[in-house]
């Protein structure tokens, strides 16, 4: 298993996570046997990447008890991540389920969004 640290390696494996995350990202990513971490296209913060599974789960109401795990794993890629870019002081960590959380590809995928202070409430 590769290192969860965002690096430069290209996205030839999104081709299997359909091509909208190919489109949508920049090409830096990390890989493990589960996952994918690349940085956002379109940051909504001065660091900004994606952790997705490379299993195809549609959004989080279509996830699995079986997925639970897979699911977890997102958040400690997701976790190695922001640590190796430097986000000492913290981050948000964010899924989008529908239409009305604002999911718009329907490949399950968690935001990392770290480098200010977030507010709250976020919508």
């Amino acid at each position: 298993m590769r290192s969860p640290r965002l690096r430069s390696s290209g996205l030839a494996a999104t081709r299997s996570l359909g091509r909208s995350f190919a489109r949508k990202s920049q090409p830096k990513s990390s890989e493990d046997d589960d996952c994918l971490a690349f940085h956002d296209i379109s940051p909504q913060a001065p660091t900004h990447f994606l952790v997705i599974p490379k299993k195809h789960i549609s959004q989080i109401s279509a996830a699995e008890d079986d997925d639970e795990s897979l699911l977890g794993h997102l958040m400690i890629v997701g976790k190695k991540c922001a640590a190796d870019l430097g986000l000492k002081k913290g981050y948000r960590m964010v899924v989008n389920e529908g239409s009305d959380g604002g999911q718009s590809v329907y490949h399950v995928h968690l935001h990392v969004l770290g480098g200010r202070q977030m507010n709250w409430p976020p919508g």
